[in-house]
């Protein structure tokens, strides 16, 4: 992974965090031992993070270290094996590279860390850069020679050589000697009182996660069961009846995480466009505005045929807002394509990509499509069409949620099947039910079967 790659990762988990748990920058800053400047720095990815830094937040946020680092937190409890060259790469600055030597096992009382320190020209004379964080701290040499300082305390360590010193007191160190030194760093996390380990149950008692401060916004819908070493066991679903994607998951985040990366799409003219969850809320409200002015309404049947346009993002969940049932299309479709599917599924507006030919195969359908009432067109502008990019964006950004929102068992999307061995069927799912429906092209939707997913 690109370093700067996983900076910005590492920093965008610290920021979370903190968000979560209420601090101020300034707090962090104090509680990190940083200016608030650093630390502004450090949470935007535009300073290198040192180990002790990211240990000290761990420390603060009362979390592991590998959750800061991998964005997951470690399950192991009876015991874990890190065989050579296979430790979790935790930090690479100052010339140190630091591998946890066992970042899958939780509530660790220390940090077991490999350590790398390349040897640079001028090492043996240069000043030594000092840091602090709390616990304590083991150095043993393996390979190689480590000048290391220990407040105004300057040793000289070898192969073999231990140190064991209070981690609060400024300390640093480099590798001399002409050549790179690599040493384990055990450091110790501080604690109050020792607590035996329980005796482990013949079958152990599931634990299970729930929602309380500072939780994800799934876990208002999610309940999941583990086992005590991380095994799915089982994911119950809550609040159905009144789930709504749109709303619930993308608003929340665009209201939670306004500045968070959504998507970045890039075009076929290699434009990138960046959009936080905050511009993905508030752009499909503003096209769930737009189709309300166009007649579209709960329960009618909108066909999205978009490629990969970033405006099919945004319709879709405009559409899930209104409770208009979206039904995806590919853009390869002709003439009797489109008819059967207008007719089947009793289709009343389009949202089609200017590309190809695809807008004039939907003209020609809509002669012998009697429901087709609205056509929109995205990338251009063409006769009889509305013009989604110069219109929908007069449209305000504010929805509210009402009574009429789609939910629970409301039908959000429709697809159709490959029709290889007869005409295409209609897959139509909600929220928690699945039904399949098979009709002639006469019939429109006339026999379902339902499937609990």
């Amino acid at each position: 992974m690109n370093p700067n790659t996983k900076n910005m990762e590492l920093a965008k988990r610290i920021k979370e965090l903190r968000e979560i748990i209420g601090y101020t920058v300034s707090e962090m800053a104090e509680l990190t031992g940083v200016t608030p400047d650093e630390y502004t720095a450090c949470e935007a990815g535009i300073r290198e993070m040192s180990f002790a830094f990211i240990y000290r937040c761990a420390q603060v946020f009362k979390v592991d270290v590998t959750e800061i680092n991998q964005g997951i937190a470690p399950k192991l409890k009876g015991y874990s094996i890190t065989r050579s060259g296979q430790g979790q790469e935790i930090d690479k600055a100052h010339g140190m590279v630091y591998y946890n030597m066992a970042g899958g096992f939780g509530n660790r009382i220390a940090e077991p860390l490999f350590v790398n320190c390349c040897y640079e020209d001028g090492n043996d004379n240069r000043e030594i850069e000092l840091t602090t964080h709390t616990g304590q701290e083991c150095d043993l040499v393996i390979k190689g020679t480590l000048k290391l300082q220990i407040g105004n305390h300057t040793e000289i360590l070898h192969a073999g050589d231990c140190a064991y010193y209070d981690a609060s007191t400024p300390h640093g160190m480099i590798a001399i000697g002409g050549e790179d030194c690599q040493f384990y760093a055990i450091v110790l996390n501080p604690v109050t009182e020792m607590k035996s380990a329980p005796k482990e149950e013949a079958n152990p008692v599931p634990t299970v996660k729930k929602a309380g401060k500072g939780a994800h916004i799934y876990e208002n819908f999610v309940t999941t069961e583990e086992s005590d070493i991380g095994a799915p066991l089982s994911v119950k679903f809550k609040n159905t009846d009144k789930f709504n994607f749109a709303f619930d998951i993308v608003d929340e985040m665009g209201r939670k995480h306004p500045d968070k990366l959504a998507m970045m799409h890039l075009d076929k003219n290699k434009v990138e466009r960046r959009f936080t969850f905050k511009d993905i809320k508030e752009a499909s409200s503003q096209t769930a505005n737009y189709f309300k002015s166009l007649g579209i309404k709960k329960g009618d049947r909108v066909m999205l045929v978009l490629k990969r346009h970033y405006q099919f993002w945004f319709s879709i969940l405009a559409l899930h807002k209104l409770g208009a049932i979206a039904i995806p299309a590919t853009n390869l479709l002709q003439e009797h394509d489109y008819t059967y599917r207008f007719n089947a599924a009793g289709v009343s507006a389009i949202v089609c990509t200017a590309d190809g030919d695809c807008a004039n195969q939907v003209e020609l359908a809509e002669q012998s499509s009697p429901t087709l009432k609205t056509k929109i067109l995205v990338g251009g502008s063409r006769e009889g069409w509305h013009d989604f990019d110069n219109e929908y964006g007069l449209f305000t950004r504010k929805l509210h949620r009402d009574e009429n929102t789609a939910c629970g068992e409301d039908t959000m999307l429709m697809f159709f099947t490959s029709g290889t061995t007869g005409y295409p069927k209609i897959a139509a799912t909600a929220t928690n039910i699945l039904w399949v429906t098979s009709s002639p092209p006469n019939t429109g939707i006339a026999s379902s079967v339902t499937v609990c997913t």
